[in-house]
This record gives structure tokens, sequence and C-alpha cells, in this order.
């Protein structure tokens, strides 16, 4: 799957930008504040209909402008694929596929996969669990579709005992019957989730492990791992342990809405004890393993987007890393760099087709 061409319209930094791309290698060179993230960005939205950076829609209207519009002509499974996503102040989300509507945002999902490498991607390390579990859900939920019905179920019956929590705190009463229905919702589609998430993280982390190691020319062992509530052999009855204490909290505060992801190195975890340059090493890794994991179930090779990649390596490294992305297992690849003349000389001696797209020269807004 590649992106032939791509037209945005008051997207962020920019008015409008009309662009061509190389099925391969594509870079987009500039000063900072040119508008490149915002093209990765553009390009993230078509595929998975949402930015990458967790903005809210409406904040990616440009300013002063009432809406947004991005397309894109793809190539997908030798058959072109056309991708509209527009956003109107005061109306809905709309993406069409070859110029009809998703009834829902949902089904667009997996259809056109794409992996970023950012700086940042730093948050999942630094930041709470709740972004490693953002995490997951993304990856696994763009080709598992039941793991999706599961995901929402769940959220369903979570936010509705939250609400019925707080609901007997401000009229001073309990039900723990009430209670016990969504606690056997949580369970059912709980238990699922969990499993998925624990094999995910089973088949990620020997890549996790191979792409470090070939990144950092060490020897210490990557690793990833899922720290679940539901390990427990009966988690409906501790679910049902927590009543008075959630009725106090006038929350849940145990399930799988709070598990966590373990990274780690040499049983170390990466966030106490790793150097910088180590961080960078294993964040490219996860993110390359999660590439492979998505194009071996998926049967598509997704896109790559590599955002200021000489923030994370040195210039050696960036050269392996280009070069490893560009062989017959990766895609269609787009790199950010402020440096037009490192990145000609660096991508044009592994593929001279490659497409370099100087930024400052179309674009006058700010990232």
């Amino acid at each position: 799957m590649h992106l032939k061409d791509l037209h945005i319209l008051n997207f962020k930094s920019w008015t409008e930008g009309k662009l061509e791309f190389s099925p391969k290698l594509n870079c987009f060179v500039g000063l900072n504040g040119s508008g490149k993230t915002n093209l990765l960005d553009a390009i993230h939205y078509l595929c998975l209909s949402k930015s990458y950076f967790g903005s809210r829609d409406l904040k990616n209207i440009r300013h002063g402008s009432e809406f947004f519009m991005i397309e894109g002509q793809f190539e997908r499974k030798d058959k072109p694929e056309l991708l509209n996503i527009a956003l109107k102040k005061g109306a809905k989300k709309v993406l069409k596929r070859n110029k009809k509507e998703y009834e829902k945002l949902a089904e667009h999902i997996g259809l056109f996969p794409a992996v970023v490498i950012s700086p940042y991607d730093r948050d999942l390390i630094l930041d709470s669990s709740e972004t490693r579990r953002r995490f997951l859900d993304a990856v696994i939920s763009q080709g598992n579709s039941t793991y999706l019905f599961h995901l929402m179920r769940y959220n369903k019956a979570l936010q509705q005992r939250n609400r019925l929590l707080k609901f007997f705190a401000a009229n001073h009463n309990f039900d723990s019957e009430a209670i016990d229905l969504y606690d056997q919702q949580m369970v059912e589609h709980g238990s699922f989730i969990a499993a998925e998430r624990a094999n995910f993280c089973a088949e990620l982390s020997p890549r996790i492990h191979h792409y470090y190691q070939w990144l950092s020319e060490g020897k210490e062992e990557a690793n990833i791992t899922y720290q679940s509530h539901f390990d427990t052999s009966d988690a409906l009855a501790e679910l049902k342990s927590r009543h008075e204490k959630d009725r106090l909290l006038q929350y849940s505060s145990w399930g799988i809405h709070r598990d966590d992801l373990n990274f780690s190195l040499e049983d170390n975890k990466v966030r106490d004890y790793a150097s910088q340059g180590q961080q960078k090493s294993y964040l490219i890794a996860l993110k390359l393993a999660q590439y492979e994991f998505i194009r071996d179930h998926q049967n598509i090779v997704p896109i790559l987007l590599l955002d200021d990649i000489f923030d994370k390596l040195d210039e050696q490294r960036v050269s392996r890393l280009v070069l490893l992305v560009h062989d017959a297992n990766f895609g269609q690849i787009f790199i950010t760099d402020t440096h037009e003349e490192r990145t000609a000389a660096l991508v044009q001696q592994i593929d001279p087709d490659a497409r370099i797209i100087n930024v400052s020269a179309l674009n006058n807004g700010s990232e």
C-alpha cells in the first residue's frame, strides 16, 4: 500500500497544499515551523481518522477557518483508493472511501495502517499507564475488530458503573446488586481484552529485542511485559470485594482500565534506569516491532512515518535505520528533517528515486 498524492485545506498550519509522492521513500525538509510534522499528521489522519498527537479534531482546523479537508489517492492491494476526511465547525467529522461515507468511523480502522516514530513517543515511557494502554488498544484494534468490540463494551460498562457509584454517593444510598450487573460485564469483556493484550506483548517482545540489538549494537535484553489486574483467578470476586472501597472513591479502582506495560532492559525498567540514548533506541525498536506485528497480522504493509528522526539518533544510526526500512519488508516511508542537504546526501545514496520536498517553499504557516 502507498499514498500517491495528498491535498489538504485549512489543516493546522496549512492553508492549502498539493503534493505527489514516491511509492517508496519521501522526505519533507524545511525549517522548524514550516509544517513538516503537520503533513505527517495529515497522512495519519487519512489512515486512522484521527491526529497522532492527540489533539481534539476542532483544534486541527486552521486558525480563522471554518473547516479542514484532507484527501489522498492510495494504491492498496493493486487497486486505486480515494480517501477524504473533512470537519466543519458545528458538524460531525465525515470520512469517505471512494466517495462513500462510512456509517461508523470504526469500520475504517485497520484498512490503511500507518506507524509513526516521533520525538513525542517518549510519552510512552514517561507518562502514566493510560498512555501505554492507549498504545496497546490502538495497535491491537487496527487488525482485530473483535478486540475493538470488547473494548468498547468494557468501556461502556465501566462508564455506567462509575456513573452509578456517583449517583449512589449523591443520594446517600448503595445497591450492591446493581453494581454486580456491571461487574459481570466488565469481567466478560475484560477477560478477552487481557488475554489479547498478553498475547500481543508475548509476540512483540522478541521483535523488540531483535531491533533493539540491531540499533544499539549492544547485548542488553530488551523486553516488554503486560501487567494485568486480571491475572487473578477470580476477577468477579475481586471486583465485588472492591464495592465498599469504590463506593467511597466514587469510581472503579480495579480492572483492565488500570493495567500497564513494563518496558525493560536486562530486567531494569527503561523509565528508571535507561539512558536517553537507550530510551530512544528502545522506542524505535518498539515501533518497528509494532510495524511488523501489523504487517504480519493484517496482511498489508503499513506506511511508516519518521518524524524528526535525527532528534533520536546520530547520523550513522539514521543511515542504518533508513537502509533497514528501505528493504522489501517495508513499504512507503515518509521522513522529516530540518536540513535538506543532510537528508539528500543520506537518502539518495540509498534510493536515487527518493522524493525530497522542500516544505518551506510550499507553506508559510507554523507547526
